[in-house]
């Protein structure tokens, strides 16, 4: 099995076979908090305009996200964890739009065989559904920030993730600690990591486009569905 560790939005272009897209700080914590909170499933695009259409069209009931770091105009909710954590979500289903994270996914649909959005509390969960989908190729992509600067959570998160996937423990306490002290960290570390990890540790954030390459296959899901905007 070759795994290829890759970064930014080039990154995700060139991402191949089972890819997880890895957003640490904040977008696929606080989608996993969103499903532990029991949302349905969640829909990523890539703009603002898309995610609030995509809503008065039915395809959802919450917009969720950030544009440089804050909630656009008209959206439900920002990007943080701590405050998905208080809502009650069950039955809902979301619509994110994040200026990383989002980004990766929409752009890694066009060629990866099984995807996954990966942050550091689902880790071990993301490692076990990879395994499953015997491929022999695996991409990780650490987004970074906006997808076009590299951050230390994202990295860190990747090398842990190898890890696993490789057989090798890993240190998710030593890796956690680490990505606290980078500049995101720094800034949401307290409220990123405060929910229950009992609950986190189980989640998969899983996008299987079945072997289509284009957008809007219908997701087969392993866990809880992840779904690409719909063809226009």
């Amino acid at each position: 099995m070759e795994i290829r560790i890759e970064s930014l939005i080039e990154g995700a272009a060139r991402a191949e076979g089972a890819v997880a897209i890895i957003d640490v700080f904040r977008a696929f914590t606080t989608a996993a908090v969103a499903f532990a909170n029991g949302a349905t499933h969640i829909t990523m695009v890539t703009s603002v305009e898309e995610a609030l259409a995509l809503r008065h069209q039915g395809a959802g009931q919450i917009c969720m996200g950030e544009v440089g770091g804050r909630p656009p105009e008209r959206f439900d909710f920002g990007n943080s964890p701590y405050v998905l954590s208080q809502a009650d979500l069950r039955g809902k289903a979301i619509i994110q739009r994040t200026s990383a994270g989002t980004q990766g996914i929409v752009t890694a649909a066009k060629t990866a065989q099984h995807m996954f959005a990966a942050s550091l509390v689902t880790t071990s969960a993301t490692a076990r559904a990879m395994r499953s989908v015997a491929t022999d190729r695996i991409t990780l992509v650490a987004m970074g920030e906006e997808g076009r600067v590299r951050s230390s959570e994202d990295e860190i998160c990747a090398l842990y993730l190898r890890n696993l996937l490789e057989g090798r423990q890993g240190n998710p306490e030593a890796a956690s600690r680490l990505s606290s002290v980078s500049p995101a960290g720094s800034r949401c570390h307290g409220t990123v990591m405060g929910h229950d990890h009992q609950i986190l540790g189980q989640a998969v954030l899983v996008l299987d486009a079945a072997g289509e390459k284009r957008l809007g296959a219908k997701p087969e899901a392993v866990g809880k569905p992840l779904e690409p905007p719909p063809d226009r």
